[in-house]
This record gives C-alpha cells, sequence and structure tokens, in this order.
C-alpha cells in the first residue's frame, strides 16, 4: 500500500513486516487475548465464589453505568483535592483509550472490512482526522505518563510509596511510557523511511511524527536507516504491547476493569448505612478469607495504591497505626496468598502474625473520609466494619469500651448513669421542656447521651431548648425512654447491642405521636435517617436477649438541629437582624453531617445570622479533617502527637485567613464539642481559642437581639 492511492491519502500498515512474520504477529495476538480472557474470567469466578453482598448492587444497572461513565470518563475524584493528578489521569486515560480505539479501527479495516470488500475506508479525510486526533491524544498519553514518572521517582511523592509498593508499579508506569514512546518513533521511522518513494507531505496532520522525523534528521538517521531498523522496533513494540494486555488481568493494570466495575456496584449511601447483620448467631464476619463479600474482593482488586485514602486519614495524620491503604491491601495479598498454599492466620487479632493487628481497627474513627477521596469508590467501612465485627466475636474489644457496653446493657446510656437522670439538665433552664410521651409535638426531639450527661454538652441543650421555646416550636424529648442510639457502637463492631438499642427506640418512638424528628448529634441523625429503616427487627424476634416488640420501622422525617433551626431563621421567628454579635470565628464540619449527609450550609447560615464573621479553614466541608471522636474513639485512650482535635485547632488558628484572629471555634456536634475541649487543654490553646456550640452562638444573638429591642424601646 502506498501513501496516496489515486486521490485518497492513506498509508502502509504492516510496512516491511513480511507473511511469515505476518502470521507469527496474529499468532502472538491470539496468545494473548486468550491469556487475558482466561486472566479475568478467573477474577470474575473469584468473585461468584465469595460470600453474596448483603444487597443488590446492580438494581438500576442503567442509572449505576451512566454514573460509572460519567465518574469514569471526567476523572472527577481524580481532580478532588489534586490538579495535578486529575490531568495525568485524565491525560493517560483518554490518550489510552484513543489508541485503543484507534487499533480496533485498524483492525476492523484491515481484518474485516477489507477482506469482505475488497476497499478500505481508512483513507482520505478519515484517514486524516484519525491521523490528527491520534497524534494529538498519544502526545498526552505520553505527556501524562511523563507526569507520573515525575511525581514517582523525581518528586517522590510520600502517598505513592508504602510497604506494598513493588515492581508491578514501576512495570506498569514504563510499560505504558514505552508504549506511547514508542509508538510515536515507529510513526517516525516510517514517514522518513518511506518519504524518498512516496508523497508523505499531506500526513503533516501527525504534527508529532513529524517532529520524530526532523530528531531524526537531526541525529543522522537516513531514510534507509530508518527502512532497517523500523522491523525491530516493530517487534520490539508489538511485543511490549502483547506483554502489557496480557498482564492486565494479573498485575496491576487490572484497575482498568476492576476500577469501572467497583464504580458500577458502589453504594451510593456507603457508610451512612452498614452492612446488614446476619441474625444467626453462628454467623461469622471475618474468621476468614472467605467470609467477605464479592464487593469486598472487587474493592481490594481495585485499589491502585494511590494513597489518596492514607494521605486524608486523621488516624495516620496522629500515628495511629492506622493506614486504610494498607489494611484493602494486607487483605488482597492476603487472599492471593491462600490461593498459593499459605497456611491460614487469624484475619485480625490482638498481636500475633494476623493479617490485621487489633489496634489498628480500634485506630479508625469511621470518618469516612478515606471513602471520600478514594478516585475508584472503594468502600473501606465494609471490611473495616467486618473487622471491628470479627473483634467483637473474639472479644478483642479495648477495655474502655466494653466498659461502654457494660453501661449500654444495663443502665441504657454509655455514661453509665441512671435512666431517671437522663432529663436533668431540663430542671436548669427557665423554659418549660415538655414530655413527647404525653402530648402531641410537631417535633420529637432525642437529645443524645452527651446533651444529657456530660456538663459542657448540658448547656448546648439548654441553649437549644431555649432556641425552640423562644421560635414557638412544639417539641417534647422522651425523658427516660430514651437511650442511645447505638451508632458508634455499631461501627466498633456490637451489632447485637446496636439491634436491642434500636428496637427500643423505635419502640418509644411508635409510642409518641410526632410529625418530625430533630436530633442534637449528627451521629444521632444519621442513624435514624440512614440505618434505622434498614434493620429488619422481625429476624431478631425470636432471640431472648432482645427486649423489644417490634417489626419493622418505616422511618419518619429526621433532621438535625441546625436544618431546623435555619427554617426558623429565614422564617423570621427567632428576630434576629444579622448583626448581633461581632466575633471572628471558624466552623468545623463534623463528619456524620458533613461527609455522611452532605449537609453544610445550615450551620453556617446560622453562623452568618448572628452577624460573626466565618472564616474557612483549608480543610473544609467535605474534605474537613476529623475530631476524633468517631467510631468510638471519643471512648479510647491512645498515644498520638499531635491529637486530631490538638491538629484541627492549631489549623484554625494558624492556618485561615484570620488566623490568631479567630477568637472562637464553632461546632455541631457535642462529641466534637467534647473532643475539642479535651484538645484545648492537652493542645494547649486554652487562652487563644473558645468552643462554642451553634446553639450557643444562636441563643447569644437572640438575647442580645432582644436586649437592643428593649433599650429601643
Amino acid at each position: 500500500m502506498f501513501a496516496q492511492t489515486g486521490s485518497e491519502v492513506t498509508r502502509p500498515t504492516l510496512w516491511q513486516i513480511g507473511p511469515v512474520e505476518e502470521v507469527l504477529f496474529y499468532y502472538l495476538a491470539f496468545v494473548t487475548i486468550a491469556v487475558f480472557l482466561y486472566g479475568v474470567y478467573q477474577r470474575f469466578a473469584r468473585y461468584a465464589e465469595a460470600d453474596e453482598d448483603w444487597f443488590d448492587r446492580l438494581d438500576d444497572l442503567s442509572g449505576r453505568l451512566t454514573r460509572a461513565v460519567r465518574v469514569v470518563a471526567t476523572n472527577e475524584k481524580n481532580f478532588d483535592r489534586d490538579l495535578y493528578a486529575g490531568l495525568m489521569h485524565t491525560f493517560i486515560l483518554w490518550g489510552f483509550l484513543t489508541l485503543l480505539i484507534a487499533t480496533a479501527i485498524l483492525m476492523v479495516d484491515m481484518d474485516f472490512y477489507q477482506p469482505l470488500t475488497g476497499d478500505s475506508f481508512w483513507v482520505g479525510d478519515f484517514y486524516l482526522a484519525y491521523q490528527l486526533i491520534v497524534d494529538a491524544l498519544g502526545l498526552l498519553f505520553v505527556v501524562g505518563v511523563g507526569m507520573a514518572t515525575y511525581r514517582r521517582y523525581w518528586v517522590q511523592n510520600r502517598r505513592l510509596w508504602g510497604r506494598h509498593t513493588s515492581l508491578e508499579d514501576d512495570l506498569l508506569v514504563w510499560s505504558l511510557f514505552l508504549l506511547g514512546v514508542i509508538g510515536f518513533l515507529l510513526e517516525g521511522l516510517r514517514m522518513h523511511g518511506t518519504s524518498p518513494f512516496v508523497d508523505v507531505s499531506a500526513e503533516t496532520v501527525s504534527f508529532v511524527g513529524w517532529f520524530v522525523v526532523d530528531v531524526l534528521d537531526v541525529a543522522g538517521v537516513t531514510p534507509e536507516m530508518a527502512e532497517a531498523v523500523y522491523p525491530l522496533v516493530w517487534w520490539i513494540h508489538a511485543i511490549n504491547a502483547f506483554v502489557f494486555v496480557a498482564a492486565v488481568p494479573y498485575a496491576k493494570p487490572f484497575h482498568m476493569i476492576s476500577s469501572f466495575a467497583n464504580v458500577v456496584t458502589h453504594d451510593e449511601k456507603a457508610g451512612q448505612r452498614l452492612p446488614g447483620v446476619p441474625s444467626d448467631l453462628d454467623a461469622t464476619n471475618a474468621e476468614s478469607i472467605d467470609d467477605f463479600s464479592w464487593k469486598q474482593h472487587l474493592d481490594w482488586d481495585a485499589c491502585t495504591k494511590c494513597g489518596r485514602c492514607s494521605s486524608v486519614c486523621p488516624a495516620k495524620a496522629s500515628d495511629r497505626p492506622l493506614d486504610p491503604r494498607n489494611v484493602i491491601l494486607d487483605l488482597k495479598r492476603y487472599r492471593e496468598e491462600r490461593a498459593m498454599g499459605r497456611e491460614e492466620v487469624p484475619i485480625i487479632a490482638d498481636g500475633g502474625t494476623s493479617v490485621v493487628d487489633k489496634r489498628t481497627m480500634d485506630s479508625c474513627m469511621a470518618c469516612m473520609a478515606c471513602m471520600d477521596a478514594c478516585p475508584v469508590d472503594i468502600e473501606h467501612l465494609s471490611s473495616f466494619t467486618d473487622l471491628n465485627r470479627q473483634m467483637t466475636d473474639q472479644g478483642d474489644v479495648d477495655a474502655n469500651v466494653q466498659d461502654v457496653f457494660q453501661n449500654l446493657m444495663q443502665r441504657g446510656n454509655t455514661f453509665g448513669e441512671s435512666q431517671r437522670n437522663r432529663g436533668d439538665w431540663a430542671d436548669e433552664v427557665d423554659v418549660e421542656v415538655p414530655d413527647a410521651r404525653e402530648q402531641e409535638v410537631e417535633y420529637l426531639w432525642y437529645v443524645g447521651d452527651y446533651p444529657s450527661f456530660d456538663d459542657r454538652n448540658k448547656q448546648v441543650a439548654r441553649s437549644l431548648a431555649k432556641l425552640f421555646d423562644a421560635a414557638d416550636v412544639e417539641f417534647g424529648i422522651l425523658f427516660d425512654d430514651e437511650q442511645y442510639d447505638g451508632n458508634d457502637v455499631r461501627r466498633v463492631g456490637e451489632e447485637f447491642l446496636y439491634i436491642e438499642l434500636a428496637g427500643h427506640m423505635v419502640e418509644s418512638f411508635e409510642d409518641c405521636d410526632y410529625e418530625k424528628i430533630v436530633c442534637t448529634d449528627p451521629h444521632s441523625y444519621n442513624t435514624f435517617e440512614n440505618e434505622y429503616p434498614e434493620v429488619d427487627f422481625a429476624e431478631f424476634a425470636d432471640d431472648p436477649m432482645m427486649e423489644f416488640d417490634v417489626e419493622s420501622w418505616d422511618g419518619a422525617p429526621v433532621y438535625h438541629w441546625t436544618q431546623v433551626v435555619e427554617e426558623l431563621v429565614e422564617d423570621g421567628r427567632l428576630g434576629l437582624a444579622g448583626d448581633e454579635l461581632d466575633y471572628t470565628v471558624t466552623y468545623h464540619d463534623p463528619c456524620h453531617l458533613g461527609r455522611y449527609n452532605d449537609e453544610y450550609e445550615a450551620p453556617r447560615e446560622l453562623i452568618r445570622a448572628t452577624g460573626c464573621d466565618l472564616h474557612e479553614m483549608p480543610r473544609n466541608r467535605e474534605d474537613a479533617f476529623c475530631c476524633g471522636g468517631g467510631g468510638g474513639g471519643i471512648w479510647m485512650e491512645f498515644d498520638e502527637d499531635p491529637k486530631p482535635s490538638e491538629e484541627r485547632l492549631r489549623e484554625a488558628l494558624e492556618d485561615t485567613e484570620a488566623g490568631s484572629a479567630v477568637e472562637k471555634f464553632v461546632v455541631a456536634c457535642p462529641q466534637c464539642m467534647t473532643m475539642y475541649e479535651d484538645g484545648r487543654k492537652t493542645g494547649d490553646f486554652e487562652d487563644d481559642i473558645e468552643v462554642v456550640d451553634v446553639a450557643e452562638l444562636l441563643i447569644e444573638a437572640v438575647e442580645a437581639g432582644q436586649t437592643k429591642q428593649v433599650a429601643a424601646d
């Protein structure tokens, strides 16, 4: 084939490749595809052998595919927090796909269209457009891989390196780089080698190829030399491509398939709700690698070792023994070692030869930062939950957490206080706090353990009661019929205690006449909104340990108090003018309100409504840093420096635009209040900043406004 057929521009395809070599090429291509398909089959057969997942991950398949295509095509999660990585991966992805599609087009023309029609569509304007697009996107591909090598080897980005970094990471980067570079070298050699015999001037659209020709000229390479070396370079390129494709199912490149599948099967409420617990007491959670679901196995295979989860993990930042990436990859490596005959060891235990050490899981704050940062939708908390449940089954529970379990079983609250005292905080507030068990209310207020029993958080509860009263809201509380909601004990693995607590609370809810539930604590808000409706209480009805008589709960409208009060402020029911206070403040997003439930604006609108000057910390909204109290962390003691709460207070005073002028650190979660008050003491910030709840700011503003009004009158 020549560079021009009549007036139709084209180029030779298997230039300088003889019939025997062509047969060998097709034979190797067939073997490569067979090895690839068998490897993919093995991978998916492994998923089929694993346990079923707890819910249907293939419902609304068209919607799932549409979302997956959008997420993958736009690289939106790669751009999050890291523009460089987003551009790098976009260049590699779209460059690779373009080269793959270009190869497929050429194969269709050579192996199907031409034999059937005796003609070619790979000519003229189509050919020229093809060349232009392939050169443009191929160049971006090489640039993207170059960016990856620069970041990995020159800058040595810390999050790309760890104990699971291996030769396969190097092979992936360099094989991709060689595929792109040698492809362009071949183009230049072909254009240079054929230039004395045919007119290639129409191929100026191949601008990278022309650049390579110029480089060859400068290097003293003649057309004859280009013609002679071309077959050798062609075979190097072909073998590199064959090895890469064949290796895809057996090494890191498999993430190109597994990541897309992982995004398709992702649970949009992952983390908000944890996997369902079987009512069978003999069921195991993570006793062996076979206990994990097919989705968890897919999660492990989708991991690209990018380290984004580790870089945002507050436990790792505080030198706790948790690295989310390592846990995922430790489980994957153990699965592969078991397949190769390694003897079975405990999945999780207190020291020894276990796959994961108990203290590692104790360190998790269930803040979901790892999942939010993951570009391929790995559901870390799903695997972590099973590990925590296994620890509970084995009795490997932190001593302080075990005390909390005892308090809950005996008293119904985490403090071990008498339930009769649960509503005593209301005795010291100068408004009536109605009993929702005795009268119809609009809002059934779930106060929570910390606002009920912790002295500092009682002030928040009183402030909120005053706000409800000032806005003339019909509300009521459950007094001693309110028990702990169970959110955090579930996240440390004590599922059956969680079910018992949830059953009691649902019974209490159903005994009241109300329209909506409002929560002080985002943890309560999350579990009422996302988890209670998922529980099949009927499964546990025959268990004598479950002292409740309820089969299901259809749920009710559930709100965090900031969402309710924001509407009251907008309606003018608190009489705020927006200039009552003049503090310089910053706001901390609670994980369970922000990342868990995507509520970022209501607390901020309330802060602005007081007149305070709000300055954002660098890590805010979905990127916010955990206080350290989630996942049972509030009950445990760690040797850590700095504590997450101390680091966050430092950030407020040093990294915000206002810097040390920040007077108040505003929270909207009782557990955050507790952690940051402790952080003020241990971090020596007591003289530098005050920790207040949004409710306290609001009631101060309301009372200041009332005072101004009286003075004006």
